[in-house]
């Protein structure tokens, strides 16, 4: 079972995933937790990352799909994959499609956690002062909030069109949610 979580940032993409690892076994693939171990690292790529992450920007294509395949790579065998994050893009979503047909497999559902702009706003706040994590600020929240407007939200025909996409209220708490999650997996 490969499983997108697709909203924008902020939604609580990560916080369902989280569950579905613990319910269900599966293997999350959170790009943001991907991205910032590798600006954690210091490594090149790391210090590539750190300032288009610093500017409020996506990450290439490129670079984000090279982690997608090195994770599935590592965990061949698993139950299934929840992407946290990604694909963001047309281009990733179908790499992804390409990616994982040639391991014989495919995105089985993709869930869009429904959220307001301004609800947004005020849980990257919160989490911005309790994580402290440097990509939630404000201002790099709005940019990203843009981004994702016109960069990733376009996807919804692309999996729509696939018969993939359902949709879930994001707004209702985290165990509400979490039951739709779960009653759309339950149908397979």
């Amino acid at each position: 079972m490969n499983l997108v979580i697709f909203g924008p940032p902020g939604a609580g993409k990560g916080t369902q995933a989280k569950r579905l690892v613990t319910e269900r076994g599966y293997i999350q693939l959170s790009t943001g937790d991907m991205l910032r171990a590798a600006r954690k690292s210091g490594s090149e790529l790391g210090q590539k990352v750190a300032g288009i992450m610093d500017r409020g920007e996506l990450v290439s294509d490129e670079i984000v799909i090279a982690l997608i395949k090195e994770q599935l790579d590592l965990n061949k065998g698993a139950p299934g994959f929840i992407f946290d994050g990604f694909p963001r893009t047309l281009a990733q979503a179908e790499a992804l499609d390409a990616l994982l047909g040639s391991q014989s497999s495919q995105v089985d559902h993709v869930i869009r956690l429904n959220v307001d702009d301004k609800a947004l706003l005020d849980r990257i706040a919160l989490r911005f002062e309790e994580q402290k994590r440097d990509d939630d600020n404000p201002t790099a929240f709005a940019v990203r909030l843009n981004a994702y407007n016109k960069q990733t939200a376009p996807l919804l025909p692309y999996y729509q069109g696939k018969g993939l996409l359902k949709e879930i209220n994001g707004m209702d708490d985290i165990d509400a949610v979490a039951g739709a999650v779960s009653r759309i997996l339950d149908l397979d």
